[in-house]
């Protein structure tokens, strides 16, 4: 998935520093591309928090009868995790994948040093997360890739049942790649819960549908560092994500992940004018072209304020 804001704003610079008590952060609701554009609910990057672990990207949509339909566009740096719970969605990418993802499969593209893609859908029921994990240092400049998960595995405890999508968590783990430490799961709750939690990951917790205490419907709930568990009352499904708070400054601006400015204004031009990114096959339709920078050099901001 695409950001598709024309004006994405300045340059994130991300760090590790944090600390803090639990905290709720608010979404705020962008477009999708399509005849009929779908709302979609951006939790990170946020105005005080920008990364949870080595996530750095989380749009929620729907349940929302819609069509997906986000035009070929590149990314760097970073892995797309995306993950229904209704609906199809269709990806094409530029090293020849073409693959369906449905509710409770796993398609996962790794950008390397540059991939492009496309999603689209025919007019249904769309709910889904799309999530964005940066890269460390010494990936970013791995060559492309895809992964398409259709069996997860699975795991209980007290009042909850999971499905590990990436990483670890209560135990087990999941076959997809992760090159930094991370959990991410859909956790379904019935009654009292009480979730594991690594002592040292920091944590966010989003509502997916139904009515799950302490979580509200749209905020993503950050846990610092340092809980081993966490008590989770009612019923509904919940995702799940966290990771050792990430070591790195990164910088992200439209669909890029990079280090600096002048990576950033680089990747920008190889989309519009190189071929550094490949070609989407099959795709009817013109690529999104990239937003234009802002006139003055792009000021790097905290991970956290």
């Amino acid at each position: 998935m695409s950001n598709l804001e024309r004006d994405p704003g300045g340059m994130v610079r991300c760090g590790a520093a944090d600390g803090g008590a639990t905290e709720l952060l608010t979404g705020r609701e962008v477009p999708l591309g399509g005849p009929r554009a779908m709302r979609v609910s951006r939790t990170l990057p946020g105005v005080h928090r920008r990364m949870i672990g080595a996530w750095c990207f989380v749009d929620a949509y729907g349940p929302e009868v819609a069509t997906m339909r986000v035009p070929p566009h590149p990314h760097t740096g970073l892995q797309t995790v995306s993950w229904l719970l209704s609906g199809e969605v269709l990806h094409r990418d530029s090293v020849g994948s073409l693959q369906v993802v449905r509710p409770g499969q796993l398609n996962l593209m790794t950008a390397g040093h540059g991939i492009s893609h496309s999603e689209e859908s025919g007019e249904e029921l769309l709910h889904g997360v799309q999530l964005w994990v940066a890269l460390p240092g010494e990936a970013r400049g791995m060559e492309p890739g895809f992964e398409h998960h259709a069996e997860l595995p699975r795991v209980s405890g007290p009042g909850f049942g999971a499905t590990v999508v990436m990483g670890s968590f209560a135990g087990e783990r999941s076959p997809a790649t992760a090159l930094t430490p991370l959990t991410g799961a859909e956790v379904t709750v019935s009654g009292t819960a009480e979730l594991p939690l690594d002592r040292g990951f920091e944590h966010g917790l989003l509502l997916l549908d139904g009515e799950v205490e302490p979580l509200e419907r749209g905020p993503l709930l950050y846990v610092p560092p340092g809980r081993t568990s966490l008590t989770l009352r009612g019923d509904g499904r919940v995702l799940v994500i966290g990771g050792e708070p990430f070591a790195e400054e990164i910088v992200m601006w439209w669909n890029f992940v990079g280090r600096d400015h002048d990576e950033i204004v680089a990747f920008r031009k190889e989309w519009m004018e190189g071929e550094g990114f490949g070609t989407v096959e099959g795709f009817d339709g013109d690529p999104l072209p990239a937003p234009v920078l802002p006139g003055t050099r792009l000021r790097p901001r905290g991970r956290s304020r």
